[in-house]
């Protein structure tokens, strides 16, 4: 499940959110370029600056919680997690404001990091990535836009096709599959953490609650029906028949979503996970 973009245009250019990336993609290459390829010398490193529960439990290399967030273990977990944040992040950042929004990061990530731990603190393994604060974000996103659509690439064997659901669809989806994999899963022979994706998740959802209520909880739903705030930036001819539809530009406004047209008025769902689109 590998999303592409949201129809979600932000009103303010997300600083935040690029430096966050830059620092990550920055670190990458201070450090893996040159030892990615000796697994002992980066085995070294882990272990100085990745975060490993066993350690960590028992008060040791308690620094461990923020460094880890920004290691990445290959060119593809950066890439995964850079997409991810790059698609969502931004939107956070508009509500939240710049300080705000990067407050929100670090402590979804630190919420990642205890849910590892608390699913084994005696594992050994190291701990690296930013999917944790990551899945705080997406969290956040669920709640403040659960019908914002999100286009995401399907992969079955040699099927490929590109399709829009709503967030909470591909959000919940990816949070459902974090839970049964992680029930699944060994802690002690590594892998995917996935206890921290939902543990960010979880926390994201949490931290968020603040700034949704402050939008008006409920009435901001129903303001909006669960979509952003503004008109969403893309066409749906443009993924359902690419070539015969271009994107569509739109300029987002500070208040309340355009209705599209030939939509009319209607009354709004019941909540903001179904009703019509």
């Amino acid at each position: 499940m590998l999303p592409l973009r949201d129809h979600n245009p932000s009103e303010r250019k997300p600083f935040v959110t690029w430096v966050l990336i830059a620092i990550n993609i920055g670190v990458f290459l201070s450090y893996f370029p040159s030892i990615g390829e000796a697994p002992r010398l980066l085995m070294a490193f882990y272990a100085d600056w990745a975060l490993v529960p066993a350690r960590v439990s028992q008060g040791d290399q308690t620094y461990t919680i923020f460094t880890s967030m920004f290691l990445h273990g290959g060119w593809m977990h950066l890439a995964g997690n850079m997409l991810f944040l790059w698609i969502f992040g931004d939107n956070l950042e508009d509500q939240m404001g710049h300080l705000g929004y990067l407050v929100f990061y670090l402590a979804a990530g630190v919420a990642a990091a205890f849910g590892q731990m608390i699913a084994n603190p005696y594992s050994p393994v190291p701990m690296v990535g930013a999917s944790g604060a990551i899945a705080g974000v997406m969290g956040g996103y669920l709640l403040m836009f659960p019908r914002a659509r999100v286009d995401f690439l399907l992969i079955l064997f040699v099927f490929f096709r590109v399709i829009t659901v709503p967030a909470w669809l591909m959000l919940g989806l990816w949070f459902g599959m974090q839970l049964v994999n992680g029930a699944a899963a060994d802690t002690l022979t590594g892998g995917v953490a996935y206890w921290a994706h939902a543990g960010g998740f979880i926390a994201g959802v949490v931290l968020a609650v603040p700034v949704w209520l402050r939008r008006g909880g409920p009435a901001f739903w129903n303001a909006t029906h669960g979509h952003p705030p503004h008109e969403e930036a893309f066409d749906d001819r443009a993924v359902s028949r690419p070539g015969r539809a271009r994107p569509r530009e739109v300029e987002p406004t500070a208040t309340t979503r355009i209705p599209r047209t030939g939509q009319g008025r209607r009354p709004p769902p019941s909540s903001p996970w179904g009703g019509r689109r």
